[in-house]
């Protein structure tokens, strides 16, 4: 070791590192654009977006639904639909990057206020009439009017001494393309009477109307018209490989137990099993199950999708907050579960209200702190309706025009005769054409 150290000439290694060092500190300079493209581009948008979101005056309509709701849940995937079209406008290359233009999108919320449940749509104030054009068309003795923000109704500073609320975003389980069970699901949609058909809000509704006076419940869908179905080809491949694998395996079970129970054969490794060609279409292999998984995801991939973000916070003046209100929410969000397909679950950490225990003890210490920054933060989110981790990309999923329908629409009395829900009592008709001005 000592010869070789001997062999080696520092000189020249040091003569090498000087000229490299020399060459960096003249012209480092040059990866620059490359190193701080990145993150430069990053915030000229975060800076621009900013910009061309103080322009957009956005207002929030409440929706008083009539007594009597006779159409299905379908109705509200047209009103979907129509608010999709009018709010699709996505940015050119100039409107994006020097403008600062962006997609904008609109909320599906429901406040439950003292006990008492109200329906908001919060969107630009440029597409109200035709939004509320699209909502009539559907639902006519429906009244819908300017409401003021509820959220800015209470402190501002919550949580605080007095006030405490506890919440979490939502996301789908299993990749965005597989659906979560919709009204074409439920046993009895296809029920002509009103009061036999079974409504996943009438559970929501009934919950929520139990909360008493200083506590209030708040959902939140944000949706954004996006463009294409950029998934669905991958999707299909994901499909068929898990098909296709889950039958192989099968396949090699069934035949490893045949070879012990009947020839006294124990399999010594893995076998290879190459799938077999036949005369019999794909098609007819497939079981039930995975035929019905197959047909539920075309049939997503077949509807317009929406780029969603979905949370809830419950909150409360202290002395009337109880926690296990949560599961209200929980329950609701529960019954759109497809156990072969999809479903929506909490997103979690690091957005849950609720800090984990560490067995670094010390990190412990900072618990109540770490709390109640999340708490603010997801308050905050709430308010400005933004996604889960913005300015950063992530929380969203892409719902259908189906599912986004089935979570939020305007449930009957017959469905849901929660006393509390306000509904229009009288049908509002317009004076006649011909009724003199003067």
């Amino acid at each position: 070791m000592f010869e070789l150290l001997q062999n080696i000439d520092f000189q020249q290694i040091n003569y090498y590192f000087q000229v490299f060092l020399d060459f960096f500190l003249r012209w480092f300079w040059l990866l620059l654009p490359f190193i701080l493209w990145k993150p430069f581009s990053y915030l000229w948008l975060w800076w621009r977006n900013s910009a061309f979101d103080d322009t957009i005056n956005k207002i929030l309509l409440e929706v008083r639904i009539p007594k009597e709701v006779l159409k299905p849940m379908r109705a509200m995937e047209t009103v979907v639909a129509g608010i999709n079209q009018i709010m699709y406008d996505p940015p050119d290359t100039w409107e994006k990057w020097v403008e600062g233009k962006y997609q904008v999108s609109a909320n599906l919320e429901i406040a439950s206020i003292d006990g008492i449940p109200h329906f908001f749509l919060r969107i630009p104030d440029s597409v109200e009439d035709s939004i509320k054009s699209v909502i009539y068309a559907q639902y006519p003795d429906a009244e819908i009017t300017r409401a003021p923000d509820y959220t800015k109704m209470v402190p501002q500073d919550i949580p605080n001494e007095e006030w405490d609320l506890w919440g979490d975003n939502y996301v789908l389980l299993n990749n965005e393309a597989y659906p979560i069970k919709t009204y074409k699901d439920f046993e009895t949609e296809t029920e002509r009477l009103e009061e036999k058909k079974i409504d996943p809000m009438s559970a929501l509704l009934e919950g929520i109307t139990q909360t008493g006076p200083g506590e209030q419940i708040w959902l939140q869908i944000k949706m954004t018209p996006i463009e294409g179905k950029y998934w669905a080809d991958e999707v299909r491949d994901q499909l068929a490989k898990r098909i296709k694998e889950k039958r192989v395996v099968n396949k090699l079970m069934i035949e490893q137990a045949a070879d012990v129970l009947f020839a006294g054969v124990i399999p010594t490794g893995p076998e290879v099993i190459e799938d077999d060609t036949s005369i019999i279409p794909p098609e007819m292999k497939l079981t039930p199950g995975e035929r019905k998984l197959l047909e539920s995801v075309e049939n997503k991939m077949s509807k317009t999708p929406l780029k969603t973000a979905i949370r809830f916070i419950y909150l409360g003046k202290r002395e009337s907050f109880v926690k296990s209100r949560l599961r209200l929410v929980f329950g609701f969000f529960g019954s759109f579960t497809l156990a072969s397909s999809n479903m929506l679950k909490p997103l979690g950490q690091p957005t849950i209200t609720k800090i984990k225990k560490s067995f670094f003890l010390p990190i412990n210490l900072l618990r109540r702190r770490r709390g109640y920054l999340r708490k603010r933060n997801l308050f905050k989110k709430y308010k400005r309706r933004i996604s889960p981790f913005y300015p950063r990309p992530g929380g969203t999923f892409i719902l259908s025009i189906e599912e986004l329908a089935t979570l939020f629409h305007f449930p009957g009395k017959g469905v849901t005769p929660a006393p509390f829900v306000e509904r229009v009592e009288t049908k509002k008709k317009r004076p006649p054409i011909d009724l003199p001005t003067e």
